[in-house]
């Protein structure tokens, strides 16, 4: 339930705060005072899309809050847990703000979130019947929506059901006719697939392996070379044929270190010195036993050696260009080409498995639908039988409603049948759509009776009407006040109305006033009681606030208004 609504300039309010609560509260004042500006304020706190042209006129911004009763432990309290907002001691606060450049925010709890959110938690709090949802009652969804709140749990329960066995059906009859379409070519996919991964797996290249065989044949192709060098670097390090008995490094450095030692006593600075001398003479002859191994395993045979690794050089490359860029990518085409073969051969079995699945899911499709067109046929005779009492207490008692269900139509989410409302205004005549057979009067007559018919078995925490009482005047808008006063007797009701007979049930009576300074106008809305409230009524009755008469009449719908059991 709303305990309060705050506005700020939005359209010609300046700022207002509507204090609203349990029971029935009218809204009314003169046309063009902003009444309708209180609907437009819920649906901006409902997610309704942010219009820039809604802001007053130059203000930067509208904004709109409203305060809630909700319980601290129910699905609306989780919800906004989950946003990040939270509900404090049963009070859940929601805001939304338009800038006049058309910006909109929203905030929930207490926090900013998106105004998604605010939609989700509307339909969960909130019903709103405006003029446009009088002409969508015209409308075979809104019709069979209808039905379905009525009929209650029980349907619901089964309509979630029908609804999963019908996903899942589509989704696996789909993926079957997309695989039959598909059988031909992703056939010739998995036998080139299959001779592309033959090839691979034939050569069975290894990570790094195209590095690895470019180093080999740099080294293979330079053997000569590589042999000559290393062989005379050995020979200059330790060797003993050199030319004239000529000293190699190894002798060099080692009598470099004896003459330093012979002196060493003399100056101890040299000590380090004639180390590293020695330390260089253990290098050397470390370098020539490695050059002597490098020499011994040189391949003798390094031609045939070279032809080898060419031709694995140039079936890897063959592979690189036939299935990727590089040896990485043929791996990995090796990898996902062979789950993808996997997949491809399993087309046959799937095929199999799928209409196996899929014969039996349209089974219990049909067993789900034909469960959901017997509880709506029966939830229809009853619906139709309340709704033509009420109708009668709205001044229509010849009107006879009735409801059909027409289960010939294919499968949709929705089951199969088609829900229509047939309304027969007097005896004699023929039923006929209420999408055709209604006057504006008359259809917002049958809304509010369907409304108060289905609240209990489909109670809603607040419903708002807009100008329901369009079209209707006399003894058909004092029934309508009436009806509306034993909606509120279950949830909270919120009505925009023009007419006294309407206004007088209610409990709580708001008036939109407008005011102008000469160049703006701007409103405000006061809360009315006592005489303030009777000279309303009268404006409303006769359009003057102090006549006598109007004044008697608006007495006169008070009294009546005030013995609801009559």
């Amino acid at each position: 339930m709303i305990e309060e609504l705050g506005i700020r300039d939005l359209g010609v309010i300046a700022e207002a705060t509507l204090p609203l609560g349990a029971g029935f509260t009218a809204v009314t004042g003169e046309t063009g005072a902003g009444k309708t500006m209180v609907v437009t304020a819920l649906g901006l706190l409902l997610g309704a899309r942010a219009d820039a042209g809604a802001v007053r006129s130059g203000a930067k911004q509208a904004w709109v809050e409203g305060r809630w009763l909700v319980a601290d432990d129910g699905a609306i309290a989780e919800r906004v847990a989950e946003t990040g907002g939270e509900v404090e001691a049963g009070e859940l606060l929601l805001g939304r703000s338009v800038s006049a450049e058309g910006r909109s925010r929203a905030v929930v709890g207490g926090r900013s979130a998106p105004v998604g959110v605010l939609s989700e938690l509307g339909d969960e709090l909130v019903v709103v019947h405006g003029q446009a949802d009088q002409q969508r009652l015209r409308s075979a969804v809104a019709q069979r929506d209808a039905l379905d709140r009525f009929a209650g749990a029980p349907l619901q329960q089964a309509l979630a059901e029908y609804r999963s066995a019908f996903t899942a059906w589509r989704a696996d009859a789909g993926e079957l006719e997309r695989l039959r379409e598909a059988h031909d070519a992703r056939a010739r996919e998995a036998a080139e697939l299959r001779q592309a991964l033959d090839e691979v797996e034939a050569a069975d290249p290894q990570p790094g392996e195209d590095v690895e065989l470019a180093e080999r044949a740099d080294r293979l192709s330079n053997l000569e070379e590589l042999r000559i060098a290393a062989a005379q670097s050995k020979s200059l390090i330790s060797a003993e044929d050199l030319v004239d008995g000529a000293p190699d490094a190894v002798e060099l450095v080692e009598s470099a270190r004896r003459h330093l030692e012979r002196v060493v006593e003399h100056d101890a600075t040299l000590a380090p010195i004639a180390e590293a001398l020695q330390s260089a003479g253990f290098l050397l002859a470390d370098a020539a036993t490695e050059l002597a191994g490098y020499l011994a395993g040189l391949d003798a045979d390094g031609a045939r050696e070279l032809e080898v690794v060419q031709e694995r050089r140039a079936l890897i490359t063959a592979l690189v260009r036939r299935h990727g860029g590089s040896l990485e990518e043929v791996l990995e085409f090796r990898r996902t080409g062979g789950l993808r073969l996997i997949e491809l051969e399993g087309d046959d079995e799937r095929i199999e498995a799928l209409e196996a699945s899929v014969a039996e899911l349209a089974g219990e499709v049909e067993r789900l639908a034909a469960r959901l067109s017997e509880l709506r046929t029966d939830a229809a005779d009853r619906l139709a039988a309340a709704v033509t009492t009420e109708l009668a207490a709205l001044a229509m008692p010849d009107a006879r409603l009735a409801v059909t269900v027409d289960s010939s139509h294919e499968p949709a989410s929705h089951g199969r049948d088609q829900v229509a409302i047939l309304l027969q205004p007097h005896p004699g005549a023929e039923p006929r759509p209420v999408a055709r057979g209604a006057s504006g009067g008359e259809l917002s007559r049958v809304m509010l009776a369907i409304e108060v018919v289905i609240a209990g078995s489909d109670p809603v925490p607040t419903f708002v009407f807009d100008e329901v009482d369009a079209g209707v005047g006399g003894a058909a808008a004092i029934e309508i006040g009436r009806r509306l006063a034993r909606l509120a007797e279950r949830s909270q009701v919120i009505v925009v109305t023009h007419l006294a007979q309407v206004a007088a049930f209610a409990t709580n009576h708001l008036s939109v006033v407008k005011g102008t300074d000469g160049q703006v106008t701007s409103s405000s809305v006061r809360q009315l009681t006592g005489a303030e409230r009777e000279a309303e009524m009268a404006r409303l009755l006769s359009g003057l606030t102090d006549s006598e008469s109007g004044l008697a009449h608006a007495r006169e719908l008070l009294e009546i208004a005030s013995d609801r059991a009559a």
